[in-house]
């Protein structure tokens, strides 16, 4: 946070909105040390101001798209999902550290950027980094499986708030998991006191204590009176058995908001916006410029074309969407997307694909040299026309083998027999 102030601008006012969630996930912590889970409908809205809160942050992130500080704005709004771990079962530590890889993308464009030029950001990618590790050596040894909760005390309820002090009424338990820092309590357990007091004098009466059992004659014994086996049985009033609670996704705390956002293609400044198209199929980008660079993020179903030659263009995001392209300067990034269809009509230096599945490639015979760089991704195909125009397919490596030579590691694709 202090060098987030030193920062300044909208990468403080971000950090303020983690800092409200932390302390949200906090007041969460120190209600599940001292009360029991409650029902999934109650958990749902025990834990809507977290939700909130993560959606405010990300959110924070869509409307400044144009800072200069936008990688670090992508940083936070990728990783700050993490903070539902405690809707996570049962491995909330594998999802934090997910979440923690999503956000070095973009934490990695921040060094790039500031490595040689102020050693301020430097230092705020690894502090923010180092919340996520920390979080995760927290959860490994407190919540493993996931949020415990106390067995004893009332069930929670109503919403959590950032306060730090604790809802009153919660006796406290056993001995759970202490969330960060501990909290003391003076609260006492007088019901469990006087019913166990109840429960010896009921143990001391000794051979009295049947002399209040009702008598059972032989009209009220199904095998001395078949008739009563014809019987309806009465309504059980007591308590019911005992249910597992179903596990809880994570995707009741990183609920996205149903409201749909507006479609934009525009030029803004040097940048190309198109964002939130579904079923568009004739997009175009026509009146270009080497200097622009075009953005595309969360479109659906749709296809761009671009014509003339660009900068550089990204997908971020995206679903089944097909871009078709004359030519870029620099490369081409596809992100965070499924199922994505690129077409180049002429040439480009370099295709960029992370955290992808599912990318057809169509290059032509002006751009056969271009470099592919893929991470994390799957599906990858390029498609190279042969001599009478027709494509061939070729996939790109997913796996591969590594073994050391005696002085360093050497990597090479491993394709899989069957």
């Amino acid at each position: 946070m202090k060098i987030s102030k030193e920062i300044g601008g909208v990468v403080q006012t971000q950090a303020e909105m983690v800092l409200t969630g932390l302390k949200t996930e906090r007041s969460i912590l120190l209600t599940a040390s001292m009360c029991q889970q409650p029902s999934e409908n109650e958990l749902s809205s025990f834990l809507a101001p977290l939700s909130e809160q993560i959606l405010k942050v990300q959110n924070f992130r869509e409307k400044n798209r144009g800072s200069k500080a936008f990688n670090h704005l992508s940083a936070v709004g990728e990783s700050v999902p993490a903070l539902g771990w405690v809707a996570v079962a049962p491995k909330p530590g594998p999802y934090v550290k997910e979440m923690n890889d999503a956000a070095m993308f973009y934490t990695n464009r921040v060094l790039k950027e500031y490595k040689d030029v102020d050693k301020k950001h430097v230092d705020w990618v690894k502090a923010y980094l180092n919340i996520w590790a920390e979080l995760q050596l927290y959860i490994k040894e407190h919540h493993t499986t996931g949020l415990c909760w106390s067995k004893t005390g009332p069930r929670a309820s109503g919403t959590v708030s950032t306060q730090s002090t604790p809802p009153a009424g919660c006796p406290p338990p056993p001995g759970p998991p202490p969330p960060p820092p501990p909290v003391s309590t003076s609260i006492q357990p007088q019901d469990e006191s006087a019913s166990r007091s109840a429960l010896f004098a009921q143990l001391n009466q000794g051979e009295h204590i049947t002399s209040n059992l009702k008598h059972v004659s032989d009209d009220m014994k199904t095998h001395k009176n078949p008739s009563l086996k014809n019987q309806s049985s009465p309504v059980r009033s007591g308590p019911k058995p005992f249910t597992a609670p179903k596990p809880v996704c994570a995707s009741m705390v990183l609920a996205k908001s149903t409201a749909k956002e507006p479609a934009v293609l525009e030029l803004e400044g040097k940048k190309w916006r198109v964002e939130n198209h579904e079923n568009a199929s004739n997009l175009v980008i026509s009146q270009t410029e080497m200097k622009q660079v075009v953005y595309i993020f969360k479109c659906v179903n749709s296809t761009l074309q671009i014509r003339g030659k660009v900068n550089s263009i990204t997908v971020d995001n995206c679903k089944k969407l097909g871009l078709v392209f004359d030519d870029t300067v620099g490369i081409v990034e596809i992100i965070n997307s499924k199922d994505v269809k690129v077409q180049v009509m002429g040439k480009v230096p370099t295709i960029s694909i992370n955290k992808t599945d599912g990318c057809h490639m169509y290059l032509n015979k002006d751009c056969l040299n271009c470099e592919i760089v893929s991470a994390k991704s799957s599906e990858m195909n390029v498609l190279v026309p042969d001599s009478s125009g027709d494509f061939n397919e070729f996939p790109v490596p997913e796996q591969f083998k590594t073994t050391w030579n005696g002085q360093k590691l050497v990597t090479t694709v491993t394709e899989i027999a069957g």
